[in-house]
């Protein structure tokens, strides 16, 4: 269904970092590879990225950020206010996007149907059409290597970038600390 990205998001107790690659398709035709599909939200408090359709990623953004600032910033209440009015608007259910939105003390994707998943080990989650190579990557290096979150990160969606077609490596990367 997504065939457009890769977004991955990392967080440790002090640091939160998401990445994604730049490309953009429709259908087999790459359309832009510098794309930028993530973004701090919230007073650079919370770090966000999409996969998914391009127009609907901004109307998700768009309402979510909306959520944020009513919440004050509060990530776990506004990703279960998110979900709430997800489900009831039925143009938004009709949304093709996904998100990971994140920072220091929580991590979550919120899901083209309006659910709101937080990952098993709390720390990784991944989206797009590449997001099961770069979340296997990072799962891996995070349990066998030394690298930092910001390069975990980066290597993650580099490899994830040698594996699918709809994912390139022209990265860019967000950081978070507390």
């Amino acid at each position: 269904m997504f065939e457009a990205t890769t977004i991955l998001g990392y967080k440790t107790d002090k640091l939160a970092v998401i990445g994604g690659d730049g490309q953009v398709t429709f259908g087999n035709t790459v359309l832009k590879n510098n794309a930028t599909k993530i973004r701090t939200l919230y007073n650079d408090k919370v770090l966000a990225g999409f996969a998914g359709s391009t127009a609907d990623a901004f109307n998700l953004f768009d309402m979510f950020e909306g959520i944020l600032e009513n919440k004050k910033g509060d990530l776990l209440k506004s990703v279960v206010e998110f979900s709430k009015e997800w489900r009831k608007d039925r143009y938004l259910r009709r949304l093709e996007a996904m998100m990971i939105v994140l920072n220091t003390k929580h991590i979550f994707i919120l899901s083209g149907t309006g659910d709101v998943v937080e990952p098993e080990d709390g720390k990784i989650a991944a989206i797009g059409s590449g997001g099961n190579f770069a979340l296997s990557a990072a799962r891996a290096l995070d349990k066998h290597s030394n690298l930092d979150p910001k390069s975990l990160v980066e290597e993650s969606l580099k490899i994830a970038g040698d594996l699918c077609i709809y994912t390139n490596k022209n990265i860019k990367i967000l950081t978070l600390e507390d």
